[in-house]
C-alpha cells in the first residue's frame, strides 16, 4: 500500500468504503467530534447510561451462541361432509366424504406434520391442528392470532376468510398423497381468480400452492422463518446508521419502513469509556487473552499479524455481546471501521465481526443499510453465517468478493481455515483471510440502493486467492451471461452466503414488497 505523506489532507483515502466520502466525511477530512456530532439519524434511538459494570454483571448465556426464533405455523383442515339425495348431485369432487374420512385425514396430517418437523433445518412449532368446514370459523381464534403463517389443507369449504386473517398463507392440496381434494380442482378458478381470469386474492397467489409434496412446504416454511426473523430485528448500530455513498439518513429511513427494523444507536463516546472500563477489568481481560490463545489455536489458524491486536479482539467482541444482551437483540453493525473504531479498540473490529457471525450474530460492518436487511433475511433462511462483500466486474463467467470481516462456520459447522492478517487497507489490526471451500454452491444477493428491486445470482467458489485487496476473498463462477450480470447489478454490496436459497429469498421479499430478479 502506497504510504500517505504526513500533514497531507488531500491524499485519497485507501478504503473500499466510499461511503465516508459522501454522507458523514467533511471535504477537509474525517474527525471524531464531526462524526459523534452527527451519529443519531432520524428514526434510530440512542441507547445511554451505559456502564460496564452493568453490562459485566450480565453473565449467563452472553457468550454463548444466538439462535433464531421459532416459527409458529397453525395447520388447519377446511373439508365437507356430504348425504346422499335422490336425483341430484349431493356430492362434489373429492376423497374426504363423511365425518369418519374427515377424522380420518387429521390422523394422516398430523403424522405428516411429525415428518415436517423431522425436515426442518429451521426452529419451527406447530401448533394444534383445527379441522373446520368453512374459513370463516378461524376468525378470532386464538391460535390463529398466535401463528405466524397458516397451513391450511384446502380438501373442501370455503377458503374466502383467510385472506382476512392477515396471515401468510399456504395451501396444501392432495392429488396423490392421500384422499384427492376438491380444491385440487378449483382452487385457481374459484379462490385465487375469484371466477375472473387474474387473480384476485390479495397477498395469496399460485405460488402460496403445493400439491402432494411436503419438501415444497418445508422451503416455504424456510422463507417465512427467515422473514419473521428480519422483520422487526433490533440492531444495534456503533456509531449510527449509514448507507453506501447515499444521502443521510435516507437509507435507514426507508428500511426501517419496509423492514420494520429498530435502530438502537450506541455513539462511539460510550463505546470507548465501555471498553476503557472493560480494560480496567482484570477478568474481562483474562477472559480476552484465554479466548484468543483458544482461537489461534484453532485447526487451520495461521496467525500473520502481531499476536497484540487478537486479544483486543475479542475483548470487543465481549463489550458488543454485552452490549447486544443489555439491548435484547443479536445484531449489529459498526459505522466508521474503516478508521474510527482502531484507536478506540486498539485494534480493527474484522475479526471481532468474524467471531460474532460464527456463534450466530448478526454482526456487519460499514453500517450499511443497502445491504444489513439481505443479510438478516439470507442468515434467517440458512441459520447460517453470512458474508458482507464487495463485488468486482464480472467477466468471463467469475465475479471476485472480498470483505476483511468474513466468517469461518460458513456452513454453520466446520471451521474453515484462515490466515489472520491485519485488514488490508490499514495494514493494522486483525483480519481473517478465509479460505472458503472450492466447490462450495453459494447464494449471492446485490440489494439496490432505493429498495425497489433485489438481484439474485446462484454460483460455485472456484478459487480463493490473495490479491492485494479485502483479506477474505473468493471467484466464484456463475451460469448466467457476465454481461447480463454487469448490466443488472445494482447497488455495490453484496451478502453471501453458502448454500442455494434463491427460491427462498424470492418468496419472502415479495411480501415486502421488493421485486427478485433471479439470474440462477
Amino acid at each position: 500500500m502506497e504510504p500517505r505523506p504526513e500533514h497531507d489532507s488531500d491524499f485519497p483515502r485507501p478504503h473500499c468504503c466510499p461511503c465516508c466520502d459522501h454522507a458523514t466525511e467533511p471535504a477537509g477530512g474525517f474527525t471524531r467530534r464531526t462524526f459523534l456530532g452527527g451519529a443519531a439519524a432520524v428514526g434510530s434511538i440512542a441507547l445511554s447510561g451505559l456502564t460496564w459494570s452493568r453490562l459485566a454483571a450480565a453473565e449467563a448465556e452472553v457468550l454463548q451462541p444466538a439462535k433464531r426464533r421459532s416459527i409458529q405455523v397453525k395447520p388447519i383442515l377446511v373439508y365437507s361432509t356430504y348425504k346422499p339425495v335422490e336425483q341430484r348431485s349431493w356430492r362434489s369432487w373429492g376423497g374426504i366424504q363423511t365425518q369418519e374420512d374427515a377424522d380420518a385425514e387429521v390422523k394422516r396430517i398430523q403424522g405428516e406434520l411429525k415428518q415436517l418437523e423431522a425436515k426442518a433445518d429451521f426452529p419451527v412449532e406447530f401448533l394444534p391442528i383445527s379441522a373446520v368446514k368453512n374459513s370463516a370459523e378461524m376468525k378470532g381464534h386464538a391460535d390463529v392470532e398466535k401463528a405466524d403463517v397458516l397451513l391450511v389443507y384446502a380438501a373442501a369449504g370455503d377458503l374466502n376468510a383467510f385472506p382476512q386473517l392477515g396471515k401468510d398463507c399456504i395451501f396444501f392440496l392432495r392429488h396423490k398423497s392421500g384422499p384427492l381434494y376438491l380444491h385440487y380442482e378449483i382452487i385457481s378458478p374459484r379462490f385465487l381468480r375469484q371466477h375472473t381470469d387474474r387473480l384476485v386474492v390479495e397477498g395469496i397467489d399460485d405460488e402460496d400452492v403445493v400439491v402432494d409434496s411436503l419438501d415444497e412446504i418445508v422451503w416455504r416454511l424456510r422463507s417465512l422463518c427467515g422473514l419473521r426473523n428480519t422483520l422487526g430485528t433490533k440492531i444495534l448500530a456503533i456509531g449510527g446508521p449509514n448507507a453506501w455513498a447515499q444521502p443521510k439518513g435516507v437509507v435507514p429511513a426507508l428500511v426501517q419502513e419496509k423492514w420494520k427494523l429498530d435502530i438502537q444507536t450506541v455513539t462511539y463516546e460510550e463505546l470507548g469509556k465501555l471498553i476503557e472500563a472493560a480494560r480496567a477489568d482484570e477478568k474481562a481481560v483474562a477472559l480476552a487473552e484465554r479466548r484468543a490463545a483458544e482461537y489461534l489455536k484453532t485447526e487451520g489458524t495461521k496467525l500473520e499479524t502481531d499476536r497484540k491486536f487478537v486479544a483486543p479482539c475479542f475483548l470487543l467482541d465481549d463489550v458488543f455481546r454485552r452490549l447486544m444482551a443489555e439491548a435484547g437483540c443479536r445484531a449489529i453493525t459498526i459505522n466508521g471501521c474503516m478508521g474510527t473504531i482502531m484507536p478506540i479498540a486498539q485494534t480493527t473490529a474484522c475479526l471481532t465481526l468474524s467471531t460474532l457471525n460464527d456463534d450466530g450474530y448478526l454482526a456487519f460492518c460499514e453500517s450499511d443499510f443497502v445491504v444489513i436487511p439481505s443479510g438478516l433475511l439470507l442468515a434467517g433462511i440458512s441459520g447460517l453465517p453470512v458474508f458482507l462483500n464487495d463485488p468486482t466486474y464480472p467477466h468471463d463467467g467469475v465475479i471476485t468478493l472480498a470483505h476483511c470481516t468474513a466468517p469461518r462456520k460458513l456452513d454453520g459447522k466446520s471451521v474453515e481455515p484462515a490466515q489472520i492478517m491485519t485488514h488490508f487497507e490499514s495494514d493494522y489490526g486483525a483480519a481473517p483471510k478465509v479460505n472458503m471451500r472450492k466447490g462450495q454452491v453459494v447464494t449471492n444477493i446485490a440489494p439496490d440502493f432505493k429498495a425497489e428491486r433485489w438481484l439474485g445470482l446462484s454460483a460455485e467458489i472456484v478459487d480463493h486467492p490473495l490479491l492485494p485487496i479485502c483479506r477474505s476473498q473468493i471467484d466464484v463462477r456463475f451460469k448466467a451471461p457476465a454481461d447480463l450480470v454487469a448490466e443488472r447489478m445494482p447497488g455495490f454490496h453484496w451478502m453471501t452466503g453458502y448454500g442455494d436459497y434463491l427460491r427462498e429469498v424470492g418468496y419472502a421479499l415479495k411480501r415486502i414488497p421488493i421485486a427478485w430478479e433471479n439470474l440462477g
